[in-house]
């Protein structure tokens, strides 16, 4: 498959681009890398791979994107932390007729202010990424974890 060189800067640029408004706790610039009908999941490995449907988070629209935002931002009562993103480069799998198709790893630490940083979630993120007006943006994201387990809770997109 030849992957042409300015699509692929485009999704590694859109990657950067998540990890660095997820970590700043920019919502509104997060929720506009999707497009209005999209996918967002937070599923444990396990479960994907025995194509079992229960995520941990599961959003099916930007609209219930931004009330996930809207509820970290507004009502949930939880520790603060702050989070990094370390993410590898994506490897794209399929492309077609303006769908890219890629697998890219992470790995997420969590620091609290008054804490010590720990790993806070590690696995892969496989994207369906379409072209749009504003340029690539997601129409699904899925974010498969490795751990069966999420340390606390998962107040934050990852």
């Amino acid at each position: 498959m030849m992957i042409n060189n300015e699509i692929w800067q485009q999704l590694v640029a859109l990657q950067t681009e998540y990890s660095d408004v997820v970590d700043r706790a920019e919502w509104e610039k997060w929720t506009a890398l999707f497009i209005d009908d999209c996918c967002y999941k937070v599923i444990p490995r396990e479960n994907y791979d025995r194509q079992l449907p229960l995520s941990t988070i599961n959003l099916e629209s930007k609209g219930m994107l931004k009330d996930r935002i809207y509820g970290v931002a507004e009502t949930l009562f939880h520790d603060p932390y702050y989070q990094r993103h370390v993410v590898g480069l994506p490897h794209i799998l399929a492309i077609d007729e303006g769908t890219i198709t890629a697998r890219t790893n992470y790995a997420i630490f969590r620091t609290k202010p008054d804490g010590h940083s720990e790993v806070f979630n590690v696995g892969y993120y496989l994207d369906t990424v379409v072209q749009t007006a504003d340029g690539l943006r997601f129409a699904s994201r899925l974010c498969i974890f490795d751990s069966e387990l999420v340390p606390n809770s998962l107040i934050y997109p990852i």
